[in-house]
């Protein structure tokens, strides 16, 4: 085990024994008692959900916070919120661009391997109606900051406003210069290299988005493939 698997194991173990916000706490524990009616026969996680994925991934993929009946009851980033869940969305097209060994995210055994790709979040407990205050991102941000500065990656891929608004919040307490006033747009780029990272947005592969056709598969194709660019580009060279 390299020095990245090794220090990102270390801050797993910190990130799901944290209880810092009750809110939190008592509502995924909460969710975990009642259950979905699909899910009644499981035992959920029902704790802070870790980053998961390659410790020397080139990209780095950013959500908001894990799904009540996804990762809270897996316990894995993406994963378990159904066929049409964002979990399943993503990997999809993660698996056609080669960085997913399959098109699907069902359970933490279900042999998912990611090559180049690590997935994390601004906020690690399942939060009601998926929205965390504005404390309990300030208070959870300082863990995506701690992925960020291990595995040093070369792209940021943000899905949605928080979570691009979250990730330069981070970056800048890493000390990387973030100039102020971005607004979210889906495929834009922020180049910070050689300083930090390159920082691409996309809309979050939610189901009120894929349904409704906000992001499409060729949508999120597109978006991965300017992240190959942007990776393969000098630094301040802009990419289409």
């Amino acid at each position: 085990m390299g020095p990245r698997a090794v220090a990102l194991t270390e801050l797993a173990k910190r990130i799901v024994a944290c209880r810092a916000c009750p809110r939190l706490v008592a509502w995924q524990e909460e969710v975990a008692r009642r259950k979905a009616p699909a899910f009644r026969d499981e035992t959920y996680w029902a704790k802070p959900v870790p980053g998961f994925g390659d410790p020397e991934a080139w990209l780095f993929l950013v959500g908001l916070a894990p799904a009540a009946h996804g990762a809270n009851r897996t316990g894995r980033m993406f994963t378990g919120d159904g066929p049409h869940g964002a979990g399943d969305f993503l990997m999809a097209a993660l698996h056609r661009a080669s960085l997913a060994n399959q098109p699907f995210s069902r359970s933490r055994h279900d042999g998912l391997q990611l090559c180049g790709v690590f997935l994390s979040a601004v906020v690690r407990c399942a939060p009601p109606q998926n929205r965390p205050t504005p404390q309990e991102i300030r208070t959870c941000l300082p863990f995506l900051a701690e992925e960020l500065r291990i595995v040093q990656p070369q792209v940021v891929l943000c899905l949605g406003g928080l979570a691009f608004s979250g990730t330069l919040r981070a970056l800048r307490s890493l000390g990387i210069p973030v100039p102020q006033g971005h607004r979210f747009r889906h495929g834009w780029v922020l180049d910070l290299r050689p300083a930090g990272p390159a920082v691409l947005a996309s809309y979050h592969p939610s189901r009120q988005n894929t349904q409704t056709g906000r992001l499409t598969p060729a949508m999120l194709d597109e978006v991965l493939a300017k992240a190959q660019k942007v990776r393969a580009a000098p630094p301040g060279q802009p990419v289409a």
